[in-house]
């Protein structure tokens, strides 16, 4: 599992361990992680020409540091000072080890085999001012790769949020530990390559602020099949989707839990998706509504409603009975726009997982869509505190917010996946994970995990298309565990 923190909870770890050291210990450190990192980009390092963005700030000591290291190897070193006071100690250093010290706009970015961009720290938030934010877009329009100190400047530490100009780096050495704005979109994005350098720091961390799933802790969490399992103890999962209108919904959404390995799928719609429902999977347990009631459809352990179903009186009545039961639920889509509408609807004790998009959770909160894109932790957390249910917001990022617990960050996803019915794939996904016992936190994470490696599997060489992304669904699993659920293919 990867951990990452706040600019505060670093600071707070940083000053407990330079209690303990000599000073200037941790600068040291940090500096000869980052001078190992450019020296790695480098390849070769004598001759090479690397431009350091200095700031006012430790950061820029770091570079200054590490652009010392460099300069002893060999390399040409150019610091542009950008701040109104400078590291002394660090541009001391720097100096004696034969780099130099030039004006802004000299032409050494454009000329550089790499740049080290050490401007701002993680106290740093808002707008780069300048000089910094003419200094952050010459080194994203320079052919060289660009390594940043911490965080690339112009990307808050502690949210990934981004007002402004902020470099684009390649790579991003952080130190310490990773910022909640290395994981978190859009700063996520900035980042490139994130490697850690370890200064200490683990013994004085508190609890993390935000954590990201590796392959091997969703694997762990997955559901195994025991020997004496049967349909009913691998998870049966009720899907209420579709209409005559959006009939795909219902295939896709009912595809995406038997492919995640529930035991049985119970589908209840109309006669068009039911149709289409029978003719794709013919394993799902169909029953066909002439009225909105569940009556007669059978016990489920985890329902999945919302996608396709519409916004009208029939599916408001089909939502309305999901929630009454006592089984966790999966709202996505339409269902959220009906919960948008008539939020006492969440009233229920048993666990609730909404998986939103941006617009969706706007609708729910009220909050205007670009501030939720800009700092999308934030109002996940306070969605999932709100309305007191577990939020999975769907993006560049997705997210995974619970009250009193950190959020989890998924990063498996690609931008592929942005195409029609993905989405109803990710909720029959989760709603199998719910139905064979996760809770709405570790079903929302794996599925979420889950989906992305899919998505990934099935971009490779063609193109992406919802079907596909189901379809690649037990290949995820199977990248993970070794095993396979299903052999059931997608729809064609």
């Amino acid at each position: 599992m990867r951990t990452a923190y706040t600019a505060d909870q670093i600071r707070a770890a940083e000053h407990r361990l330079m209690a303990r050291l000599p000073e200037g210990t941790l600068m040291q450190r940090a500096a000869s992680g980052l001078a190992a990192a450019c020296a790695t980009m480098l390849g070769k390092v004598y001759g090479s020409r690397v431009t350091l963005l200095v700031g006012s700030g430790d950061n820029g000591g770091d570079a200054l540091y590490a652009g010392a290291l460099l300069a002893r190897r060999g390399a040409r070193v150019e610091a542009v000072l950008a701040g109104s006071r400078t590291h002394e100690a660090g541009l001391e250093a720097f100096l004696l080890a034969g780099g130099r010290a030039v004006e802004a706009g000299a032409g050494t970015i454009e000329r550089a085999d790499l740049v080290v961009d050490g401007l701002v720290g993680i106290g740093a938030s808002g707008a780069l001012r300048e000089p910094y934010r003419e200094l952050a877009l010459a080194a994203d329009a320079a052919a060289a790769p660009t390594v940043a100190v911490d965080v690339p400047s112009g990307v808050d530490a502690s949210s990934g949020r981004v007002e402004g100009a902020a470099v684009r780096a390649t790579l991003t050495v952080t130190m310490g530990a990773r910022k909640t704005g290395l994981l978190v979109g859009p700063g996520a994005a900035l980042a490139g390559e994130v490697e850690l350098v370890d200064i200490g720091l683990g013994p004085y961390l508190p609890d993390p602020d935000v954590v990201a799933l590796t392959g091997a802790d969703v694997a762990a969490l997955l559901p195994r099949p025991a020997a004496e399992s049967d349909k009913y103890r691998r998870g049966v999962v009720g899907v209420v989707a579709g209409s005559d209108q959006y009939t795909g919904a219902a295939v896709l959404a009912v595809g995406g839990a038997l492919l995640a390995g529930a035991g049985m799928v119970r589908y209840a719609g109309p006669g068009e998706p039911v149709a289409q429902v029978r003719s794709h999977w013919p394993e799902a347990v169909i029953t066909e509504l002439e009225r909105p009631s569940l009556d007669g459809v059978g016990r489920v352990q985890a329902w999945v409603v919302g996608p396709g179903l519409g916004t009208g009186d029939w599916a408001r009545e089909m939502l309305a009975q999901v929630l009454a039961s006592d089984v966790p639920v999966l709202i996505d889509a339409d269902g959220l726009t009906l919960v948008a509408r008539e939020r006492d609807l969440l009233g229920r004790d048993a666990p609730v997982l909404v998986t939103p998009h941006a617009g969706e959770l706007s609708r729910l909160t009220g909050a205007g869509r670009d501030e939720i894109e800009a700092d999308r932790l934030r109002h996940a957390r306070g969605a999932a505190a709100d309305l007191g249910v577990t939020v999975l917001l769907k993006g560049s990022t997705t997210v995974v917010a619970e009250p009193d617990r950190p959020v989890r960050v998924n990063g498996t996803g690609t931008a592929w996946l942005a195409t029609g019915g993905t989405g109803d794939v990710l909720s029959g996904v989760a709603g199998a994970l719910l139905a064979q016992g996760l809770g709405c936190y570790d079903a929302g994470s794996c599925a979420a995990y889950l989906h992305g490696l899919a998505g990934r599997i099935a971009s490779s060489g063609a193109p992406l298309h919802a079907a596909g992304v189901a379809a690649a669904v037990p290949a995820a699993i199977r990248e993970l565990t070794g095993r396979e659920l299903t052999g059931r293919p997608a729809p064609r």
